[in-house]
């Protein structure tokens, strides 16, 4: 048996309160007559009182016992004569209001019919002492006074019933908002753990990859320059030609380094377009590539549409990737660059014709990676098409629709 402590029921519980101390003291002090049929009233109500501060909400066997012990605590004192119809009225009032607490609608109605039975059969039963002083009309009146007075208990009892039920959805509705509430909350916080996840994972993924770039790229190209200036101090004195030779060997290594750690720069700008459209970041790109490598890249950008900042920063990266294998992988002699909208989609595309690869052998290096995830990002598909010996091409198809502008 559970305590019933909803606060949306607080006030039934103050109007079953009242309807009892009514009950009570209408049987005990109007009038007042010290006998046992009094005693056994005032025992009946304070043990249906005190029934209900624990109402059976499991079992069907409780439920039921738990009833039929509520009704016997009514027709006890009835059948003597001594419980008063408007002490009935009231019982059965509160029985009806607790059903609804511990039955289904079923069950409700089986015990709403049961107190107007008994309700009823109290007020029909009782007779009326004929007595020469009373005319046939009054007695006549007496029968419809019962009549309507049965009439209106049933009208009472179905507006508890109605009434009850309807607090019963709303404090469920309330139940259930809250469940989906807590569930938002817990949902909410998963996904921030996620994002966190994701964060972390990506910037050690980064780390891994500027690590990497640093011990191929530019602790290569250091080793390079020492080895030319110890070339070089060792050829001082005895060749002063092969000296110089490898001193300008040193010097272009040195700068070529210096490009290394800008692109390295560049690729750690957490803003790289700085308030430029992606058009121009990207003519930008090409002109350092042109300067960088000597190839005179081809572009043709035809973009009508203002993107959001992350389309256009993963674009740019995209772009930016690309070139950097280019330059570093590829020898190639020429590279062409496009980007256009057309029939809903934006299609970027970034072709070499270098020596190409395998891309069943080459696919896990971080530069690929990091484009795909880029790519998975956005919603759009990276395809890439390479031979050896047929050069390479990325593309890459992003849906208007996944765009919020």
């Amino acid at each position: 048996m559970v305590r019933l402590t909803y606060p949306s029921f607080r006030l039934l519980l103050y109007l079953e309160w009242l309807l009892l101390a009514t009950a009570m003291f209408m049987e005990v002090l109007l009038p007042f007559e010290l006998s046992w049929s009094l005693l056994l009233r005032i025992v009946a109500i304070a043990t249906f009182s005190l029934m209900g501060l624990r109402l059976p909400m499991v079992k069907l066997e409780t439920k039921l016992f738990y009833t039929a012990l509520e009704f016997s605590l009514i027709l006890l004192p009835t059948t003597q004569h001594s419980l008063s119809s408007r002490s009935v009225f009231l019982l059965c009032l509160v029985l009806v209001m607790r059903s609804c607490l511990i039955f289904k609608r079923s069950g409700q109605l089986v015990v709403l019919g049961l107190s107007l039975l008994t309700y009823g059969t109290l007020l029909l039963s009782r007779p009326i002492v004929p007595d020469k002083f009373i005319p046939d009309k009054l007695i006549a009146m007496s029968w419809d006074w019962r009549l309507s007075n049965i009439l209106l208990f049933s009208l009472t009892l179905v507006f508890a019933l109605l009434l009850i039920n309807a607090l019963l959805a709303e404090r469920q509705s309330r139940e259930q908002l809250e469940i989906a509430h807590q569930q938002l909350e817990i949902t909410n916080q998963q996904l921030c753990q996620y994002a966190l996840r994701i964060e972390d994972q990506a910037t050690l993924q980064e780390r891994n990859r500027i690590a990497r770039e640093i011990h191929d790229g530019l602790g290569h190209t250091l080793v390079a320059q020492t080895i030319q200036i110890n070339n070089t101090l060792l050829f001082w004195e005895s060749n002063n030609h092969k000296a110089l030779t490898f001193l300008k060997q040193a010097k272009e290594l040195g700068a070529e380094a210096l490009l290394e750690i800008r692109r390295s720069l560049s690729v750690l700008r957490s803003n790289p377009l700085q308030g430029q459209s992606l058009k121009s970041a990207i003519e930008k790109l090409l002109t350092d590539f042109q300067q960088t490598t000597g190839i005179e890249p081809s572009c043709k950008i035809d973009l009508p549409y203002t993107l959001p900042t992350e389309v256009n920063t993963a674009l740019y990266r995209i772009v930016q990737e690309s070139l950097t294998n280019i330059c570093k992988h590829a020898q190639a002699t020429s590279v062409t660059v496009g980007l256009l909208a057309d029939a809903g989609m934006i299609h970027l595309s970034i072709e070499d014709n270098g020596k190409g690869f395998n891309p069943t052998q080459n696919t896990t290096g971080f530069g690929l990676q990091g484009m795909r995830e880029r790519a998975v990002a956005l919603g759009a598909q990276l395809n890439l098409h390479s031979q050896l010996g047929t050069g390479c091409c990325i593309s890459v198809s992003l849906p208007l629709s996944k765009l919020l502008f």
